[in-house]
């Protein structure tokens, strides 16, 4: 059993950090550098240090120090050390290639990962074929620098900004403009997602220079103080696009950037624990079989957003035994929906709008041939995919957005927020 499990630069630095039983602070990243660097040669895969009754076990691979702590005398080390190796594996499989440059760029994609191989401190899987069903997040990878392409290489071989920029379709869609002349684009979109979260911008503007976001005063990252401000939006981990200027973040959250045509992400910040607010849908499944022999199961879902606020395109997937010939329903409300897919062996239930404070209910009666016991396990996990339009879970806001020089004409801009479900799995 796993209590914590952090990723180390050969100098230290903490690039991942994840505590899975919350059985002691991170401050145990300091204490095992110190112990293993006071070890002389080759440090063993297995440190133990008295304070706390903490094990360090880690491994060394593409430089880095992989470790993990345990508490538990009953914990095999073997075990673990084979997971550090297999975990490695597969940040190579998902990254490309296993550095220090590639942990830091792909940070949400990592975390991701282990929040799907390491379930309160158990291992589940290592198999990539598993957890590509579930994994969302893209990889970033950095091309090597090639003399036979240096269409997008600047001065002594630096990557210029286009290089970094993806081609959007939105940046370039025309904007009718009242006064029938030409309207440039600036959009903003705040995304959040139940893992990583962005904050995108599409340009179309070809005059603007420079950028200047404003984001909450009370923006706190990792372990920095807060100000007392006002509400507090606090994030683990945050990365920016290496265009970004920092020189005013510290003091006054504000980012500047010259931005390039087309759509990049200028943040990527990720919340592993303690959200500000509570998960905005809630599942009460049961699952039994009727005196006909058939499969029955209730589902009871609860909105638990503020009652202003709305989810659409609310979809709920539910796998179903193998064989399902039949399916037969009953919806709480005329506007909802519901298939039997057996390509994918799943029951898609949809719901166009969920307000606030309401809760949806359904009953699927499923033939299934044969249908034991066993068959009935393979029921679940279920997964609900939304949009949450307006809103952000963290609470992180954009106070203002200025350009220089001065946009004349009719420009138009705006700022949207929405959170998106990216992966939201309920076990049942």
């Amino acid at each position: 059993m796993i209590s914590q499990l952090f990723i180390l630069s050969s100098k230290g630095d903490h690039l991942i950090y994840k505590d899975f039983r919350g059985e002691a602070g991170n401050d145990v990243i300091n204490v095992f550098y110190e112990k293993v660097t006071a070890l002389p040669g080759d440090q063993p895969p297995v440190v133990m240090v008295t304070h706390r009754d903490l094990h360090f076990v880690h491994v060394r691979q593409g430089g880095l120090y992989w470790v993990a702590t345990t508490t538990s005398a009953g914990s095999s080390p073997f075990t673990i050390i084979d997971f550090l190796n297999r975990l490695a594996a597969l940040v190579t499989d998902y990254c490309g290639s296993l550095s220090e440059k590639s942990v830091q760029m792909n940070f949400a994609l990592i975390y991701e990962l282990l929040d799907e191989v390491v379930d309160y401190g158990y291992i589940q899987t290592t198999s990539s074929d598993v957890l590509k069903n579930f994994i969302q997040t893209e990889a970033v990878s950095s091309r090597p620098f090639s003399l036979f392409d240096l269409s997008n290489v600047g001065l002594f071989g630096a990557e210029t900004q286009q290089s970094k920029v993806a081609p959007s379709s939105a940046a370039t869609r025309p904007i009718q403009s009242s006064r029938d002349q030409k309207a440039e684009l600036l959009r903003w979109t705040l995304r959040e997602l139940f893992s990583p979260s962005v904050l995108e911008l599409t340009v179309s503007c070809s005059s603007v220079t420079e950028m200047r976001i404003g984001l909450n005063e009370e923006f706190s990252i990792g372990r920095s103080t807060l100000r007392g401000y006002g509400a507090a939006v606090h994030v683990d981990e945050c990365r920016f696009h290496q265009a970004v200027k920092l020189d005013e973040f510290d003091d006054h959250r504000i980012l500047k950037l010259c931005p390039s045509q087309g759509e990049q992400t200028v943040m990527q910040y990720q919340l592993s624990d303690n959200l500000p607010s509570p998960p905005p849908f809630r599942l009460f499944p049961t699952i039994e079989r009727d005196n006909r022999g058939r499969l029955l199961i209730y589902m009871k879902l609860r909105c638990d957003l503020p009652p202003k606020s709305a989810a659409i395109n609310v979809s709920v997937s539910v796998p179903v035994p193998k064989g399902c010939v039949s399916l037969s329903q009953e919806l709480s409300s005329p506007e909802q929906r519901c298939e039997l897919k057996p390509q994918s062996r799943s029951l898609v239930w949809t719901v166009p709008r969920c307000s606030g404070g309401t809760q949806l209910s359904a009953v699927f009666k499923l033939d299934v041939p044969g249908l034991s016991s066993a068959s009935m396990l393979e029921v679940g996990p279920v997964g609900l995919t939304f949009e949450l339009p307006k809103l952000t879970s963290t609470g992180l806001q954009i106070r203002f957005l200025r350009l220089t020089p001065v946009q004349p004409g009719p420009s138009q801009r705006w700022v949207r927020y929405v959170t998106h479900s990216d992966s939201y799995i309920i076990r049942v």
